[in-house]
């Protein structure tokens, strides 16, 4: 019976896991701060009266 014995560190092994948790968190404060920025331009250009 062959084992192959898996020696990759636990590192290793959920390096691919952490560094997608890692761009989903960037991904999503990047979208939040792009919401609010544009949140904040639509409510600039509805109160001085330029809105379309």
């Amino acid at each position: 019976m062959n084992i192959i014995q898996d020696t990759r560190s636990t590192l290793e092994k959920h390096m691919p896991l952490l560094l997608g948790l890692l761009v989903a968190l960037l991904a999503g404060r990047a979208l939040k701060k792009a919401f609010w920025s544009l949140f904040g331009m639509y409510w600039v250009l509805r109160a001085s009266g330029i809105h379309f």
